[in-house]
Parts: C-alpha cells; structure tokens; sequence
C-alpha cells in the first residue's frame, strides 16, 4: 500500500477539523497539530489558510470528477451512463462526505471563488446529464435530488436510515434507463 503523502494527511486533517469542529476552528496551528506535521510543514505545502481551502476543493473536484468518469466509462449502455455516474459517485462521495463537503464549506465561508473549479465540473457534468440520451428535465431532476440527498446528510437534515437510503438509491438509478421514463406528460 502506497505510503500517504504529506500532503494528503494535510487535507485530511484540515477536512476533519472542518467536519467535526467547523469552519471557524479551521486555523494553521489546529491543521499543523491534527496532521502531526511542523507549522512550516504545513506552509510548505499551503502557504495560507485560504491556499489550503484551495487544496481541499481541487483535491475534493479530482477525485470527485475521476469517480463519475471511472462510472461513465464502465456503464456498459448508452443512455443514462453520465447520469447514473453522478448518482453513484454523489451517493459514495456522501457515505464519506468529510472531505468533500469541509472543502465546499470552507470555501464558501471564506472566499467563494475558491469553488470555480467544483462550478465549472458540475456544469460540465450538467451538460453530459442534459444530453444523456435520457430526457433532460428527468436526468437532471435526478442529478438534484441526489445532491439533495448529499445536502442533507452533509448538513444533517433528516438523514435517511441505511435501508432506505438503498431504496432511494436504487430508485433513481432505474430512472435513469429510458425504458423507465414516464410517457404520460
């Protein structure tokens, strides 16, 4: 097993803090502490609090982005494959949501703009989703209520049970084939 970079237990450490503690315990010192690593260890790889934020949204996006990619490109039909990528990867993304969601809260908490990166993916992805071979007001109705899914398990809005976030899953995945849309518009 490939050692984990400095870097990375950075990241980790910085989203950790981010998910159990909040936006505002996200200092230098508290990431320097949590990942074991010196303050200049630190701000060798991010030299301020806000390129950390950064790091954490790209590094969130690339892992993200390559999930929904890997998804699309061992969907073996046509039709539907960019849109059941998402709801895949948005449903294991939010089984371990720490990492992705400290990014996206951090980033929104302390300059928006660090997000352009995650804006520029999912409009990509919405572009895919919109011309997916299935209709593109179903696929994306989809696409929102999976992220809503994530939203609230992120921000602890009624959080399904495990059984029935598996049926909820299982649901939007069959809708995703077209032979399942509805016909009576």
């Amino acid at each position: 097993m490939p050692r984990e970079s400095k870097r990375d237990k950075i990241l980790e450490a910085a989203a950790l803090i981010v998910h159990n503690r909040g936006i505002d315990a996200l200092t230098l010192d508290a990431v320097a502490e949590e990942a074991e690593v010196s303050k200049g260890g630190l701000l060798y790889h991010f030299r301020s609090k806000e390129a950390l934020v950064e790091g954490l949204v790209l590094h969130m996006n690339n892992i993200y982005r390559t999930n929904v990619e890997n998804a699309v490109y061992e969907d073996i039909n046509r039709d539907g494959k960019w849109t059941r990528a998402f709801i895949k990867a948005t449903y294991d993304q939010s089984l371990k949501n720490t990492e992705t969601s400290a990014g996206m809260l951090a980033a929104q908490g302390i300059n928006p703009d660090l997000l352009k990166p995650l804006q520029q993916t999912y409009a990509n992805w919405q572009e895919n989703i919109s011309s997916d071979g299935i209709d593109p007001v179903q696929a994306t109705i989809l696409r929102l209520a999976a992220d809503g899914l994530w939203f609230s398990e992120i921000f602890g809005l009624a959080p399904l049970d495990d059984e029935l976030r598996k049926k909820v899953l299982d649901t939007l995945l069959e809708k995703t084939y077209p032979d399942h849309e509805e016909t009576d518009k």
